[in-house]
């Protein structure tokens, strides 16, 4: 199992066409290739870590102390650090680049990403409220959240109580989700469905920690290929 993931960029939606027809929706999904910059061990940092690069920025963007850190580091400066957590540094060398060749043989991943922000949202949409009765005296509020709180006692709205609010803008996992396609020439993924943010978040891309036992879409097909192959028993 692959421990240490990728970190891209959602490009957009598309779709893909198999042999017999059937048309699958995907997610493309951009990477850059990852430089691992620094190994954390067990002995030193209490845990076994390793510490990838990832995209592009220009040096006067930097902070001082960042700027020395890529220097003692000897490479150039990356827009995002992230550390993967994993069971021994083996594998792992100070310099050494990541693409998506770590994705090879993975049929299923996990990935993370921020949702689309919506702003202030209303009890209806935020929390999908049925509101209030269209008429029969109810003035002026057919959109409201209704009552909120108790009596003099407790005498407050209790805390995570639902209510209109900042809506979206948080950071979501979603699990097993299919490879449908990668393109190593292009650093492109091809991933089944839609997955949270608009074009151009940053998508953390990680094989899935689950065993997925689900057939995928290719499987499927070859499955249901096979079955028309078979003739049917003669009927007596």
């Amino acid at each position: 199992m692959t421990e240490i993931g990728l970190i891209g960029k959602k490009i957009g939606m598309t779709r893909e066409f198999y042999k017999t027809g059937q048309s699958v929706p995907v997610t493309v999904i951009k990477f850059d290739t990852g430089r691992v910059i620094q190994l954390l061990s067990k002995e030193k940092n209490g845990y076994n870590a390793v510490q990838i690069g990832f995209g592009k920025i220009k040096n006067s963007k930097l902070s001082k102390q960042m700027k020395g850190y890529f220097a003692k580091k000897n490479t150039e400066p990356k827009k995002v650090l992230k550390e993967f957590r994993v069971k021994s540094l083996e594998n792992f060398k100070e310099g050494n680049e990541i693409g998506i060749e770590i994705f090879k043989d993975t049929k299923f991943v996990d990935i993370k990403s921020k949702t689309i922000g919506k702003g202030f949202a209303g009890a209806m949409k935020r929390h999908n409220f049925a509101g209030l009765r269209a008429s029969h005296g109810v003035s002026i509020s057919h959109r409201a959240h209704g009552s909120t709180g108790q009596n003099q006692d407790p005498g407050k709205v209790f805390k995570n109580k639902k209510m209109a609010g900042h809506m979206g803008d948080k950071i979501r996992t979603m699990q097993n989700i299919e490879i449908i396609k990668s393109d190593p020439e292009n650093n492109l993924l091809f991933l089944k469905g839609s997955i949270p943010g608009s074009k151009n978040t940053q998508v953390v891309v990680k094989e899935s920690v689950k065993n997925v036992r689900k057939l995928t879409m290719s499987e499927k097909i070859e499955k249901i290929e096979k079955l028309k192959k078979i003739p049917e028993k003669k009927k007596k």
